[in-house]
C-alpha cells in the first residue's frame, strides 16, 4: 500500500474537489480510486468509499448552511427515508462479484458524466420548470430510498440522483438542492457504512487519511467555484469521468 499510498491520497483529493465545486457526482470517482489504485477489494472499496464520502459532504453541507442553502426539513426527509434501504444495499453488496460490481460501476460512471454534460444551466431551467407548486412528499419518500439504495450498494454518494429529484420534488431551487443533497448524502452513507461493519475487515487509519485528503479538496473545490465559470469545469470533468468508465468497462 505504502508505494500506492501518494497517487490514492492526489485522486482523492481530486474525488473531494469535484464534490465541492459540483455537489454531485464527484464522489461516483471514489470506489474506482480504491479498487485500481490502492488495489483494495470492489466490497471493502465501497465501504471505505461510504466512510470518506459521508465524512467529506458533511463537512460539506456545514459550509452550504452557513451560506442558508440546506432545508434540514426536506434533508431529514429525504435522508431518513433512505437509512434502512441504504443499510440493506450495504448488507447485499457482498453477495455480488466483484466483476458485477465494477461494471455496475462502469456504466454508472458514463451516466453521471453523460448527465454532467447536460451542463449546470440546463439543470438549473429543468429545476424552474419542473418544480411544483407544493412539495410531492410520496414521490419524495420514494426517490429518497432509492437514492439510499444506490449509496449503500455501491458506495457512492448518489448527489447526481438527489438533486434533480429534491428539485422536482420538493420545491427547492438549484443552490438549495445542492447544499441539501450534500446532508442527505451524509445521513444515507452513514447508514450503508454501519451495514459494512460486520463484513469486510476496513482500514480505518487509511480511511481517515483519505477522508482527511477528501475534506481538503472539497474545501479548495467550494472555493473555486465562487471564482470561475463551473460550468466549464463540469464540461471537463464529466469527459474525464466517462473516459474512466470506458477504461473500467475495459478491465
Amino acid at each position: 500500500m505504502d508505494a500506492t499510498l501518494a497517487p490514492t491520497l492526489a485522486l482523492m483529493i481530486l474525488v473531494g474537489f469535484a464534490l465541492g465545486i459540483f455537489g454531485g457526482g464527484g464522489s461516483i470517482l471514489a470506489v474506482p480510486v480504491l479498487v485500481y489504485v490502492a488495489h483494495l477489494t470492489p466490497s471493502t472499496a465501497i465501504g471505505m468509499s461510504l466512510a470518506i464520502v459521508g465524512t467529506t459532504s458533511l463537512v460539506g453541507s456545514y459550509a452550504h448552511h452557513r451560506r442558508g442553502q440546506v432545508d434540514h426539513r426536506v434533508a431529514l426527509l429525504f435522508g431518513g427515508a433512505g437509512v434502512a434501504t441504504a443499510y440493506v444495499g450495504a448488507r447485499l453488496t457482498p453477495l455480488a462479484s466483484g466483476r458485477a460490481l465494477m461494471l455496475t460501476f462502469a456504466v454508472m460512471l458514463m451516466v453521471v458524466g453523460a448527465w454532467m454534460l447536460l451542463g449546470q444551466r440546463r439543470a438549473t431551467a429543468a429545476g424552474n420548470t419542473e418544480r411544483p407548486s407544493s412539495p410531492r412528499l410520496a414521490h419524495a419518500l420514494i426517490a429518497g430510498a432509492a437514492v439510499g439504495a444506490v449509496s449503500g450498494f455501491l458506495g457512492v454518494g448518489g448527489g447526481f440522483l438527489a438533486v434533480p429529484a429534491l428539485i422536482a420534488f420538493t420545491g427547492l431551487d438549484m443552490r438549495k438542492a445542492v447544499g441539501t443533497s450534500l446532508l442527505v448524502i451524509a445521513i444515507n452513507s452513514a447508514a450503508g457504512f454501519l451495514g459494512h461493519l460486520s463484513g469486510d475487515r476496513l482500514d480505518f487509519e487509511l480511511v481517515a487519511m483519505l477522508t482527511a485528503a477528501a475534506i481538503l479538496g472539497a474545501i479548495v473545490g467550494a472555493r473555486v467555484a465562487r471564482r470561475v465559470s463551473v460550468l466549464k469545469l463540469r464540461v471537463g470533468f464529466a469527459l474525464f469521468v466517462i473516459a474512466v468508465g470506458i477504461g473500467v468497462a475495459a478491465q
